[in-house]
């Protein structure tokens, strides 16, 4: 029997490099950026957030910049920083693809669970989560505001 792990990824890869001509690793940089204040995030922090090295990261940030999708900019806070900026067409393009994903998503996963199965899922994923990297995870979380 093939497990979830490979059957999975592959799946929502193929529908992201059919329809939007990105991987899932690059479809996933350019949703991160999009969710940042002004689209903007440093290369560092986004390797983080999609839990890359800075090396791939670089590389796949090219591939972006190549597109048009993405710029690189100095950070204005830190001279020795470097941001990745998400430009108005890259925002466009993942805007544009980002419900057929998402549609394609809901489709394979949760079309095939019950309300109940969802939230059991939802559950476990977020103990899964929690044991694998609290420092991580700490990092990832909004700050509160009090």
């Amino acid at each position: 029997m093939v497990s979830l792990t490979i059957l999975l990824p592959g799946t929502i890869e193929a529908q992201l490099k059919r329809d939007a001509g990105l991987s899932f690793f690059e479809y996933h940089v350019l949703a991160m950026l999009s969710d940042a204040k002004d689209r903007t995030r440093l290369l560092s922090d986004l390797a983080l957030w999609t839990n890359s090295s800075l090396s791939r990261l670089s590389h796949v940030v090219t591939r972006l910049e190549k597109q048009g999708w993405v710029r690189r900019e100095a950070c204005a806070h830190d001279g020795r920083a470097t941001n990745a900026v998400l430009t108005d067409e890259g925002f466009n393009h993942l805007a544009a693809h980002a419900p057929a994903h998402v549609e394609e998503v809901r489709r394979i996963v949760f079309d095939q669970l019950t309300p109940t199965e969802v939230q059991a899922l939802g559950a476990g994923i977020g103990k899964i989560i929690d044991d694998l990297d609290a420092d991580t995870t700490a990092l990832l979380k909004p700050p509160t505001t009090a």
